[in-house]
């Protein structure tokens, strides 16, 4: 958590285009185009083909389920979301329209509009041999890359609340195994757009804030007054474990502003320089606060939120890429590299699905981790003037 603000500006939810050579959202295209089915049930989302040929590509989306749904097209990472139609009720069908570069993606659907989606697969997108061209509109191109942006957060923070509630569920149950287990994946959805939650006044504070950053009379809550509670091994000595009526006063108060930070992303709109400047801010997160091991103090499950915080920074690099290669190709070759060698670091500390505790690390890994991650912001410093200037 850091003081420092993106200014957002309100406003109805944009259409979501895909910005991976694009078109809008919309039926009708008189260009030839693939046309694939997708059935979203209760527990399935079943797609009528796992490939399909670059170009014009063309999802009717049913909802053979009794819930309303959504159907989304991502990247490879499964983060960045390049194609998405929502709201259908049960019963009913919308088509999703995208134009596709070759590569690797994949499909989910969501029935009752939250949580992560179910029955994800991967969609292979083969070269049709004939060249997809990306709408030469640099303002039209701008566009979709906000919309993008604005749909991934709300995917977000949708995702936060519903596993906010699991933790806060167990927290109080006194299940404080499930609880730690839930923790840091729970806080990586915080971590991915914490650029955005900051904006929103005394709601970063009240989630996120360190003990080390609290003011003289003011009150603690959030994630990190329930992570010194679960790990009290590692708090000062005498702390005294939390009563029932203080785990319950912070868990609701948890599930609460998560629940106010959910309704406050639903119509955001986003400019060019704020999504360059959030990949720069999230990078800065980790320069000040994981890369240190201040951040998770009691925890010791920075790595996690370094990688939320990288995750988010290369979702908002990956959504204006395209674009930066026509202004300058060797700028985007370098984040390219930077990212990878700082991905790899990071993959050398998994441990399955989970990550070596920061504590574990040796003062030489810390150090490399230090050192890349100046080595990109060096470049990534330049992404704003670049493309905005």
């Amino acid at each position: 958590m850091r003081a420092r603000l993106l200014p957002l500006v309100a406003a109805s939810a944009v259409g979501l285009l895909a910005l991976t050579g694009c078109v809008a959202n919309a039926t009708g295209s008189d260009s030839a185009q693939a046309a694939l089915t997708v059935d979203s049930s209760a527990d399935a989302c079943t797609v009528s083909a796992a490939e399909a040929p670059s170009g014009n590509l063309s999802f009717t989306v049913t909802n053979s389920g009794d819930q309303v749904t959504e159907f989304y097209l991502l990247a490879e990472d499964g983060l960045r979301i390049v194609g998405e139609v929502e709201n259908i009720g049960p019963g009913l069908s919308r088509d999703l329209v995208v134009q596709l570069m070759p590569g690797r993606y994949v499909t989910t659907c969501k029935p009752g509009m939250i949580g992560a989606g179910i029955d994800q697969k991967a969609f292979t997108v083969t070269d049709s041999g004939t060249d997809v061209t990306v709408d030469a509109d640099l303002d039209a191109r701008i566009e979709v890359a906000n919309a993008n942006y604005a749909a991934y957060v709300r995917d977000q923070v949708a995702q936060l609340l519903t596993g906010t509630q699991a933790f806060a569920d167990a927290y109080l149950a006194g299940d404080d195994d499930t609880a730690r287990a839930l923790y840091a994946p729970t806080r990586a959805h915080w971590e991915r757009v914490e650029t955005v939650a900051e904006s929103f006044g005394d709601l970063d504070p009240q989630l996120d804030l360190r003990e080390a950053d609290l003011e003289e009379g003011q009150d603690w809550t959030g994630w990190h007054a329930i992570e010194k509670d679960l790990w009290p091994a590692d708090a000062e000595a005498g702390f005294a474990a939390y009563t029932p009526e203080q785990r319950q006063n912070l868990a609701t108060l948890l599930v609460a502003d998560t629940t106010t930070l959910n309704e406050k992303v639903q119509d955001l709109d986003f400019t060019l320089s704020q999504q360059t400047n959030g990949a720069i801010g999230l990078l800065d997160e980790v320069a000040t606060g994981k890369v240190t091991g201040e951040e998770e103090f009691w925890s010791h499950t920075d790595l996690w939120d370094f990688q939320a915080n990288i995750d988010g920074a290369k979702v908002l690099y990956a959504g204006v890429r395209d674009i930066l290669l026509e202004e300058d190709a060797d700028l985007a070759a370098d984040l390219d590299s930077e990212f990878a060698e700082l991905q790899e670091l990071l993959d050398a500390q998994r441990v399955g699905e989970d990550f070596t505790l920061y504590t574990d690390l040796t003062p030489a890994e810390i150090k490399a981790f230090a050192d890349q991650v100046n080595a990109l912001g060096e470049p990534l410093n330049q992404l704003t003037a670049t493309l905005v200037l």
